[in-house]
């Protein structure tokens, strides 16, 4: 973990400007927080409220910001879930692609403008599209706006993550024991469908990403 804490430390010492993380409340989320906490305790965690979560997964999110104090920040899009729907019909059936910009590619970007650090909890394991993944990158939004990215655990397995969570005694999302992998809306999310592929089970296989971690990277 030294390895990990110094580059937190490093980052946030040596950028500046205003820190953040983006926080899905999946177990390797849970480990760069609790790393985070370590360092920058109020550090504002920004969660994608996306109106489409699994309810337990949100009693799992109020359980743990109240329990450590987290200093969250709710991101939503400007329209909400039902009057998405009265507009569009079902997106995340027709058109999921339109459903994540609106709900959840748009609003992040923009919350994003504030800050000059974005700690994330990716992994190159987790999926194809992020076999290339640095632990620091530049990452440019499509306003222009420009910031580090910063992902400590890049390149950690996932048993590593589980490891951390058993060794720290920390609870993980009910779902994962449901035989979930890789947690997003409920309507766009089952358990995997390949077992050699944890995302698998995202988008009924269609698509890997929403669009968030897809804009322009200058390494």
């Amino acid at each position: 973990m030294l390895n990990e804490l110094s580059l937190i430390r490093n980052e946030l010492l040596q950028v500046a400007g205003r820190a953040c993380f983006t926080c899905s409340f999946q177990a390797e989320d849970i480990v760069v927080l609790h790393l985070l906490r370590q360092v920058q305790p109020d550090i504002p965690v920004l969660f994608l409220d996306t109106g489409y979560h699994f309810p337990s997964l949100l009693q799992y999110r109020d359980l743990l910001v109240e329990s450590w104090r987290v200093n969250l920040m709710n991101i939503s899009a400007d329209l909400s879930r039902e009057q998405q729907e009265r507009r569009f019909g079902a997106l995340h059936v027709t058109d999921p692609g339109q459903c994540c910009r609106i709900r959840k590619v748009e609003p992040l970007f923009g919350a994003l403008q504030d800050f000059a650090i974005w700690f994330t909890g990716l992994r190159r394991e987790q999926s194809p599209t992020r076999v290339h993944l640095e632990c620091v990158e530049v990452t440019e939004l499509p306003g222009g706006h420009r910031l580090r990215k910063v992902s400590p655990l890049a390149m950690w397995r996932r048993n590593e993550v589980w490891s951390y969570l058993r060794a720290n005694e920390i609870p993980h999302a009910p779902l994962y024991d449901e035989g979930y992998e890789s947690i997003g809306c409920a309507p766009c999310t089952t358990p995997p469908t390949d077992p050699g592929n944890v995302r698998s089970g995202r988008w009924g296989g269609a698509k890997l990403e929403c669009g968030i971690h897809l804009c322009g990277e200058a390494r």
